[in-house]
């Protein structure tokens, strides 16, 4: 069977199986090495307000915030593009 990726489409190596979570957006379970992995960081507080706060000195935490997308929500929000065929196997 022909190979269309050199990593069939897994960051795993030979390591066997990876463990099992699920998609932040449609709930699809994914292995976490195939899984497309975004870090946000959100704010806690209002532009505005955190620009004045910043302003007279004080620290605003902002949180990170850890999502999971399988590989079909991942090209429909524009996080991973669809390559042509022949840039997929670039070894």
């Amino acid at each position: 069977m022909s190979k269309k990726r050199k990593s069939r489409g897994r960051s795993k190596g030979g390591k066997g199986s990876s463990t099992i979570i699920y998609c932040s957006n449609c709930g699809a379970s994914v292995p976490r090495d195939k899984a497309k992995k975004v870090t946000t960081r959100m704010s806690l507080v209002e532009p505005t307000l955190a620009r004045e706060l910043r302003a007279q000195g004080a620290y605003i935490a902002a949180p990170t915030q850890i999502r999971y997308y399988c590989v079909s929500c991942a090209v429909h929000y524009g996080i991973v593009k669809v390559r042509a065929k022949n840039e997929r196997r670039s070894w």
